[in-house]
């Protein structure tokens, strides 16, 4: 297979044959290349990805009637303008960075990468035997998805400033910190304490700070997470009935599924979630592996149910004994019990999909 630049030719407007037009998208620009279906590049151009760039775009690609297009990473960096090629009734198909750059890798030629190189990668691993999902247009998954991320970010912030602030009580007072600190906690901590001037009452002035920013950052989850309720409800499932799950849980899945019936088997969803062990077969010796591949959000959410499962009395604690009892350790066990779990969720996802069609758009 030649390098894709290596087919740069001059444009040929009014061709009637499929043409993919592939983008490798950045923060400053767009990159476009137009391969038709032998898979040579007919042209290509660069625009700012602003309103004006973009019709500038459309009216550079109106010349193909028959075209579809390949967005690099539809749903991170290429989201903006895939969601824009959708609402205009185009055709998007999302392309993997991880594919594009294998595609140009394995190419012939002199390699180098650019952004022109790139985009008619992109067209290219479009053009290839790779299932690619079609881009879809964002709805009430994307509010939970957004939802889920914002109170993860929260969460991280109000872990750092309790480790921030520990530190300062460990110092301010050794051996009296109490476990599971929180704000209320530290507080009765720094009453406590009447440190004269210099770097000790510095201490306690900084810890009174971090004591406030917890409470700020506790009301404020506390609060997201009544919103994320509320969208859970709104939204129709009934993954929050599951065993495990909480409305927290069900948006961080509902929210990076999005629509379940892209995925055409419970094996598939299992692979993407990465709790599918990998073959690792050699010879007469068969063999599996733990996957470290997959969307690690749905992985947690899915060890979080395990575990809830695992130690309580339900639905799962039977099949995760038997496996304990089979010799598995306890990691293994969790393990069997997460893939498990998995085809629980999908059925449920599947059910709620056909119950309500317009579900997880």
């Amino acid at each position: 297979m030649a390098h894709p630049s290596a087919y740069l030719e001059p444009a040929q407007p009014g061709g009637q044959a499929p043409v993919t037009i592939g983008i490798d998208p950045h923060k400053g620009s767009h990159t476009a290349a137009a391969l038709d279906a032998q898979h040579r590049v007919l042209a290509q151009v660069r625009v700012a990805p602003t309103r004006d760039g973009y019709r500038q775009l459309r009216a550079w690609a109106a010349r193909w009637p028959r075209r579809r297009w390949a967005v690099e990473n539809a749903a991170g960096l290429g989201r903006s303008l895939a969601q824009r090629l959708l609402g205009d009734g185009e055709p998007v198909l999302d392309v993997p960075p991880k594919l594009s750059a294998r595609v140009r890798v394995l190419s012939t030629g002199h390699g180098r990468k650019t952004d022109e190189a790139d985009a008619a990668s992109t067209a290219l691993a479009a053009c290839g035997p790779a299932e690619l999902q079609p881009a879809a247009l964002e709805g009430h998954a994307a509010t939970l998805r957004l939802l889920s991320d914002r109170r993860d970010d929260l969460v991280a912030g109000r872990t750092q400033t309790l480790n921030r602030l520990h530190a300062l009580l460990a110092e301010l007072a050794p051996g009296q910190v109490p476990p599971g600190l929180s704000a209320d906690r530290a507080a009765a901590v720094l009453r406590r304490l009447r440190p004269p001037a210099g770097p000790q009452r510095t201490r306690r002035l900084l810890a009174g700070d971090l004591v406030r920013e917890v409470r700020r950052l506790d009301a404020a989850v506390a609060a997201l997470e009544r919103r994320i309720a509320a969208a859970v409800k709104d939204s129709g499932s009934t993954l929050a009935e599951l065993f495990g799950i909480g409305a927290i849980l069900a948006a961080k899945i509902l929210g990076r599924v999005g629509d379940i019936r892209r995925f055409a088997s419970a094996a598939r969803f299992a692979s993407y979630c990465g709790v599918a062990p990998i073959e690792a077969s050699s010879g007469d010796v068969v063999r599996h592996r733990l996957s470290r591949a997959g969307d690690r959000q749905l992985n947690f959410a899915l060890h979080v149910m395990a575990t809830c499962q695992a130690r309580q009395r339900s639905p799962g604690r039977a099949y995760y004994l038997r496996k304990r009892a089979e010799g598995h350790s306890d990691k293994e066990a969790l393990r069997c019990l997460k893939r498990r779990l998995a085809d629980v969720v999908y059925r449920q996802l599947i059910r709620d999909a056909r119950a309500a069609p317009g579900l997880g758009a």
